[in-house]
């Protein structure tokens, strides 16, 4: 029996999300066995195995595309004078504690959004320009090409 799984790189941390999906042949005690062990890295969720590759776009490249904003967060607190350390400081414990906010407090994007949002103010100013560059838009193309390119992968399609 196989049970597939899509671990992330948080898992090192035990701050993981892993999503696992049955074969043909699993039985709910091998899904027990796979989400016990991999429980004891981070999270775990149960999807079909249709969206497995959905699951490998969102979650399994994930840290890549927090890691893609922190990187142009700290550049533009280096670009605004601030020194590496503070800038990276600030952009990992906001990133962090805005998770842990999503998570444990909870609360919908959309929220958590509204709740820093004030009119007229600094940051719908900022929202407005990432969302007139496009950047809603760029994630979505960009997760939906990362789950075609895991399809590939799974059907053995080289490059």
């Amino acid at each position: 029996p196989v049970v597939r799984a899509m671990p992330n790189a948080p898992s090192t941390v035990h701050e993981g999300m892993s999503g696992i999906a049955p074969g043909r042949h699993a039985d709910p005690a091998h899904m027990a066995v796979a989400s016990e062990i991999l429980g004891r890295v981070g999270r775990v969720v149960e999807v079909p195995e249709v969206y497995l590759d959905a699951v490998t776009a969102i979650s399994g490249s994930g840290p890549a595309y927090f890691a893609l904003l922190a990187e142009a967060m700290i550049e533009a607190g280096i670009l605004l004078g601030l020194s590496r350390e503070i800038s990276t400081q600030l952009v990992v414990q906001t990133m962090l504690g805005s998770a842990k906010l999503l998570r444990d407090g909870h609360m919908h994007p959309v929220e958590l959004r509204e709740m820093v949002t004030s009119p007229g103010g600094t940051t719908i100013r900022a929202i407005h320009v990432l969302e007139q560059s496009g950047v809603r838009a760029a994630f979505l193309n960009a997760i939906q090409a990362a789950m075609k390119r895991s399809q590939e992968l799974a059907e053995g399609t080289p490059d």
